[in-house]
């Protein structure tokens, strides 16, 4: 993913805390670790997870709550339409 430059600060605001709702869907869809790194001269973010199941991670964009975060998220960061963040892979 790709933060936008100068947001920096507002990324890691608004992950501090993550909302109490998303770390329950995270639970839920069996997410035991879950953490994004942000490399400072880049601005690129690495997300790390550590799931029980693969049926379920790959439902993890299914809860509104997920579009919700997204749209809160997406004019610090590369998006797609739908406002979920752009892969670089």
């Amino acid at each position: 993913m790709q933060l936008n430059e100068g947001q920096e600060r507002e990324y890691e605001r608004r992950h501090n805390p993550i909302w109490p709702e998303l770390k329950s869907v995270l639970e839920e869809h069996g997410v035991s670790n879950y953490s994004i790194f942000l490399h400072p001269d880049t601005l690129q973010l690495l997300a790390y997870a550590e799931i029980d199941n693969e049926e379920l991670w790959d439902s993890i964009a299914d809860p509104q709550i997920f579009k919700n975060w997204w749209a809160h998220m997406g004019e610090l960061m590369a998006v797609n339409e739908d406002s979920s963040p752009k892969s670089l892979l």
